[in-house]
């Protein structure tokens, strides 16, 4: 898919956790999440603008995926330490979160295409693809998005205010 495809797919894919925050009485983390996991929705791409890097090689995987998880876990647990352990815990958890889910709303979106992904890879080399739509398909792209943005919407508006 391209860029507004993953974004809407990381809408998608974010919202049961961003449900939970805002449940919980984290509206700020939970924007912060959502932003976060809309800004990685095609990290997995670099791999294009990387030299000797296959497209949807090892950047599409889930090894990936939970490295980008452990990274902003990382990230999560340094911003939080500074008020205490049990922040320091939440950021990290929601950091790492984040992170794996932004990259696999990625490899859901990849896998409709024809071209499909190998995500267990180097585990192994299975590739899966269910060929729905071509990745540059508008109307598949811009239905990512609108079911996203629809998932958000319904989101805010059964979250306790």
């Amino acid at each position: 898919m391209y860029r507004l495809g993953h974004q809407g797919a990381a809408l998608v894919v974010y919202a049961p956790l961003g449900l939970v925050l805002l449940l919980l009485g984290r509206p700020p983390l939970a924007v912060v999440g959502g932003a976060v996991s809309v800004a990685l929705a095609s990290l997995p791409d670099v791999d294009q603008r990387l030299p000797g890097v296959q497209h949807r090689g090892a950047t599409h995987t889930l090894g990936f995926a939970v490295a980008v998880g452990i990274v902003l876990g990382a990230v999560g647990w340094l911003l939080g330490r500074g008020t205490g352990v049990g922040t320091a815990v939440e950021f990290a958890a929601v950091g790492f979160a984040v992170g794996t889910t932004a990259v696999v709303s990625h490899l859901l979106a990849d896998v409709i295409t024809p071209m499909g992904i190998t995500p267990f890879w180097p585990v192994s080399d299975r590739h899966y693809t269910f060929g729905v739509c071509r990745a540059d398909n508008t109307l598949a792209n811009y239905a990512l998005l609108g079911l996203g943005i629809a998932l958000t919407v319904a989101v805010l508006a059964i979250a306790p205010r």
